[in-house]
């Protein structure tokens, strides 16, 4: 949720309370995908960059694809007009998500080599990028967890400068996750996302 948003709760709980209520029992009879591609659009239409950055990123984790997300902009066209659809792909663009990149977009996931099993020492975060994207992969004596490197309030980047033991803060509002779980632990209220991994031999590997 934004600063200003926050903000509004705190000075103005009553009227931003019946607001959010409305917004949750208008879409009561969509699914969570179309609410969320409906969402996106609405944040075009008024060229609100956080939201927009937020709602693409909740898209994706709930299932839709990049195509979807292009065909709502596309299909949205007339309503919204060319100058905001270009504002949009800007933004996807300046995300570098992997996702919209061109020759992934109509990629299936797969599962992706992270490295062997002992580059990943027991009670130590790695941090790794590459083509499929970048990840933190924390080892501890009871499981191994994966998680895409970006803040799951604006899908802002993290790297390896934004990791302090077990703790990963993010730069642009300080949201805060312990990496052993995987939970927000200031600030926010939604965890990192974790992705499914398995042990092929003695290799990590990420499905992405």
């Amino acid at each position: 949720m934004s600063d200003a948003l926050n903000y509004l709760l705190k000075v103005r709980p009553e009227a931003m309370g019946a607001y959010f209520s409305f917004l949750k029992q208008v879409g009561t009879h969509l699914d969570i995908k179309t609410r969320d591609l409906i969402s996106v659009i609405t944040k075009v239409a008024v060229q609100t960059e956080a939201g927009f950055k937020q709602y693409v990123r909740r898209a994706l984790r709930n299932g839709a694809s990049a195509q979807e997300i292009l065909d709502a902009l596309l299909m949205a066209f007339p309503a919204l007009g060319l100058a905001k659809i270009v504002w949009a792909v800007d933004l996807l663009l300046q995300m570098d998500l992997p996702e919209f990149h061109p020759d992934r977009l109509d990629a299936s996931p797969e599962w992706r080599d992270l490295g062997a099993l002992d580059d990943f020492p027991v009670g130590e975060t790695r941090y790794l990028s590459g083509e499929g994207g970048a990840f933190f992969v924390h080892r501890s004596a009871e499981a191994i967890r994966v998680y895409e490197a970006r803040c799951p309030h604006q899908g802002t980047p993290l790297t390896q400068a934004d990791l302090e033991g077990t703790q990963l803060t993010c730069p642009k509002h300080r949201w805060a996750f312990d990496l052993p779980t995987g939970a927000c632990i200031a600030r926010g209220d939604r965890p990192l996302q974790h992705l499914p991994h398995r042990i092929e031999g003695d290799r990590l590997q990420v499905y992405r």
